[in-house]
This record gives C-alpha cells, structure tokens and sequence, in this order.
C-alpha cells in the first residue's frame, strides 16, 4: 500500500517541484496583487449581459396610436378595443379627419394611427371584406415593421372571432368577391382574410423572449472581449515592468514562460463562463436543455481564442495604452460580425462570409443549440470544428510571435 502511495505522488511531486509551477503560482500571486485586473474579471461580464439582455429588445410596448373613427359604430369600437386588448398599441386621442392624425405623426406625438371608414358597420353586416388603414412612422423602419407585424396579428384574432360569431355567406355561382373579415391598407406588411385561420407554432422560445437570443450570443462576446483585453494587460504589464527580462535571466524555457503566463489567464476566466451562464438563468431564465460539459468545453474554445488575440496584440504594443487603442479595432468587428445580437442573415450576402472567420459567431450558434435547442455534438460538431481551428491557429501564432519576441 505504501508503494503504491510513493508511486502516486511521484508524478505529483515532479509537477510541485517543477520551474513551470513555480512560475504558474507567480502568475497567481501577480494576478491577485492586481485589483483592477480582478475586478475586471468579474463585474464587466456580469453588467454586460444583464445590461445588452434589457436593452437590446426588439419588442414594443405602448407605441402611441392615434385613432379617426369615422364609422363611431360598437363594430368600429370593437376594433379600436382590439388595439386596445394587448400591451403593444396604447390609444393616446381620437381625431376628426385622416390630416388631423397625420400631422400628430409628423410632429412625433404618435407612432401609429388607425383609420377606420364610415362604412365600416354596414360591410359587416352584410358579410363583405372591409379595408381600414395604419398609419406608422417609419423613420424607425424596424419599429415600424415589427409594428405592422403586431396589427396584422390583432386583424388576424378579430377576424377569427368574426368567423365564429357570423355564419358563412354563400356565394353566387361566378361570385369571385373577397371573403368576409377585416383587412389592412397599404401600410401593412400582411393583409390578412378572414377565410384563412393562420396557426403558428412557436419552438424553443414559446415566450417570444428575446433576451434569450441576445444573452446566448452575448456570452461568448464577452469571453473574447474579456480574455483579449486581460491576457493583453497582464502581458504588456510585464513589458512596462520589466520582468520579462528577469524571467529571461531564469532557467526557463520559452514555452514554460508562455504557459506559464496563459494558464492562469485561462483558469480565471473560466470562471466566468458559470457566472455568466449564472447570470443569463437569473436575470432572464435562459433555459439550459443540452449538455453542460458540452457547453463547458466550447465555451473553453472561446476564451482560447480571446486569449490568442489579447497575445496577438500584445506582440504589437509596448504600452497598456497601445493595447487599449488597437482594442479599438479588433473588438467592434468581432461584435458586429458575431451574430451575438442581430442575425447573419440580416447582413449584405458579401459579408455573410467573412462572419466564418470570427469565433464568436460559432459559439452562438453553439451555445443557441445547447441551452435552448438541446442538440448535442452530433448537430453541433461543423462550429465546433470550427472554433477549435481557429482556437489552434490563434493560440498557436500568438505564441509563435511572443516567443520570437522572448528569443
């Protein structure tokens, strides 16, 4: 028993005295002695996702409608009331005339207004397709799309609830009139006919909850961002101190030195992909449906390739403030081409391959897949053969560079 024991701990006892442990517990003690790094480490990834997941919402509430009524019937009250029913259109006044209500949306005292026509209640009755107007300012054009979206949807469930309530016309034969129901005019993107039931099936996100799409792809963002701007500073840090040097003068190698210095770096922010992972099931109830080590271990590649480019730049700079200033041009690409907060599909076709290049977009799909899909390495394994290849070629010239610089 007891040579077994001996034999266990030789290996353990060969890393403990080893020059690379050494150096790894010197990097700890730098790493802890250094406040702003520490801090650093901890409550940017945690401000950033719960402060990108409030702010970036695509959904509307209370946009300000404005209604003319020109019909002042209990069908045309029906309608307004249907804007009325959800939390997206808040009825601000009524006007007399359609130039009434466009010169309030000129002046930007509404986002949207209703027209409803004098012969609105008589159509009804006699079972006809009726056409009222929305009228949306669309110097925004994505509130002004997704504002379109959420009327069609309220002309939609009016229509249904007219389907039900009055019985079907029967057409004269050669009649090719409209079907009954309520339709919307030209500001519209959808005209939707009462003789047609959309049904919608809502997979993965049955909440509409957007901050789940943004908090899932703001994850691996932050992993980069916060493993280039901190392996960046410990690395030029020690340029401006002057240790470097006195490592040099030690009997380490090169490659020690290098993993010595990244191992920690690593570990550390580790760390903060549970608390981001923490923060994101808090903060907005992000579900997590697939594997957890799975999720672990991208999220690993992830900050690889921060890692890699904070030791990129720092193979470019002297000075924590070179650093800073050509952080200025790598990290607003790697956001916007990252697919973290808009879709892919959104950018120009030409640009849309250039995204392949970039880590980020790979971790979001992957981390999309895991936490609210449930797919495993089966579905997922193109991005993550993707995000270790560019991990490998990040780590691996970065480091080829800083060795140069050691030698």
């Amino acid at each position: 028993m007891i040579n077994v024991l001996v034999i266990t701990m030789r290996p353990l006892n060969r890393i403990l005295n080893s020059r690379l442990w050494a150096l790894f517990v010197k990097e700890f003690h730098q790493i802890r002695r250094n406040r702003r790094l520490v801090i650093l480490l901890i409550i940017p990834p945690t401000l950033n996702i719960v402060l990108f997941g409030l702010a970036l919402n695509p959904t509307f509430e209370n946009l300000r409608l404005g209604v003319v009524d020109y019909s002042r019937t209990p069908e045309s009250r029906e309608l307004v009331s249907a804007f009325k029913e959800g939390l997206v259109f808040q009825t601000r006044a009524y006007y007399s005339s359609s130039d009434e209500l466009g010169q309030a949306i000129s002046r930007g005292d509404l986002d949207a207004g209703l027209v409803v026509p004098n012969d609105f209640a008589d159509k009804r009755a006699r079972h006809e397709t009726v056409e009222v107007q929305l009228l949306v300012d669309a110097v925004n054009a994505n509130t002004a799309t997704i504002a379109g979206g959420y009327a069609a949807r309220i002309i939609a469930g009016l229509n249904q609830k007219i389907a039900r309530s009055q019985p079907p016309r029967q057409q004269p034969s050669g009649d090719t009139s409209k079907a009954p129901g309520v339709s919307l005019t030209a500001n519209v993107p959808a005209v939707i006919r009462a003789s047609v039931t959309p049904r919608m099936t809502l997979l993965y996100n049955p909440g509409l909850k957007s901050a789940w799409f943004i908090t899932t792809g703001m994850i691996g963002l932050l992993l980069v961002l916060q493993g280039s701007v901190v392996s960046s500073a410990s690395l030029v840090r020690e340029k401006e101190i002057g240790t470097i040097e006195q490592l040099l003068m030690t009997p380490a190698g090169s490659s020690e030195i290098i993993i010595a210095k990244v191992l920690p770096i690593f570990l550390l922010l580790s760390i903060d992909i549970g608390l981001a992972l923490f923060v994101a099931r808090l903060a907005f109830g992000v579900p997590l449906r697939g594997s957890l080590l799975l999720f672990f271990f991208s999220a690993s590649l992830c900050v690889l390739c921060g890692i890699g480019l904070g030791m990129m730049i720092a193979t470019f700079t002297r000075t924590q403030q070179q650093a800073q200033l050509m952080g200025f041009f790598t990290n607003p690409p790697l956001a916007i081409l990252s697919g973290a907060t808009t879709p892919i599909e959104a950018m120009p076709a030409w640009l849309q391959p250039i995204t392949s290049l970039n880590p980020v977009k790979h971790f979001a799909i992957i981390s999309r897949g895991i936490l609210l899909k449930g797919s495993g390495v089966d579905v997922l394994y193109p991005q993550l053969i993707a995000l270790a290849a560019i991990a490998l070629v990040m780590v691996s010239v970065s480091a080829w560079r800083f060795r140069k610089q050691l030698g």
